[in-house]
């Protein structure tokens, strides 16, 4: 039951658990969780791929208005954010953690792309920010979202102190590696094509 992170994710979501256990008897790695309400807040850290592939079919553009929607509901239910962009050759926190009091459209503008693609440093860096929150906020529930193409090579790491990790895959065209959603079946999380998003 561990796999499932806060006292705020321990019931077991079955649609989601029996999705992923498919034909196979049902073990550990296959349960997935309702995430509730955390009594100690949430905190919802953001990481966006500003690479150069995801300037193709203006991905970054969708991105970055998925980004400004999901910090609205953030807003409305007080919950904290942080934005980690990553692209070329660095990452770095672009906001928070912070309730985004003031956040809008203007604030995400001037992001722009360009460069390699260094997932591996982008969620390197979250992974640190979400372990300073978890000692800073013991009873915070810490989600962590990547809005990402996957067009990485690099092989990141399981974040320690995220206790639910949502990929938001912007992979387009006939030839796709899925490297998105390899990951989130690795560590356990959850993906979903951004137009499933991005259209609701």
């Amino acid at each position: 039951m561990a796999r499932g992170g806060s006292p705020g994710a321990r019931r077991i979501a079955w649609p989601r658990t029996l999705a992923a256990k498919r034909n196979a008897r049902l073990r550990s790695e296959h349960l997935r969780f309702a995430h509730e309400e955390a009594r100690g807040g949430v905190l919802h850290c953001f990481v966006l791929d500003c690479s150069h592939s995801m300037l193709s079919g203006q991905r970054l553009a969708l991105a970055k208005g998925l980004l400004v929607a999901l910090f609205d509901q953030a807003r409305a239910t007080r919950s904290e954010v942080a934005l980690v962009c990553f692209g070329g050759v660095g990452a770095d926190v672009r906001f928070g953690p912070a309730v985004p009091r003031w956040w809008n459209e203007r604030w995400i503008a001037p992001i722009g792309g360009g460069g390699g693609s260094p997932l591996t440093l982008g969620v390197e860096t979250a992974s640190v920010l979400l372990e300073r929150a978890s000692r800073l906020k013991p009873a915070q529930q810490r989600q962590l979202w990547i809005l990402s193409d996957g067009r990485s090579s690099g092989s990141p790491s399981h974040p320690a102190h995220a206790d639910r990790i949502v990929f938001v895959d912007f992979e387009q065209g006939s030839v796709a590696i899925g490297r998105c959603a390899e990951l989130a079946l690795e560590w356990g999380g959850e993906c979903f094509p951004c137009d499933a998003l991005i259209n609701v």
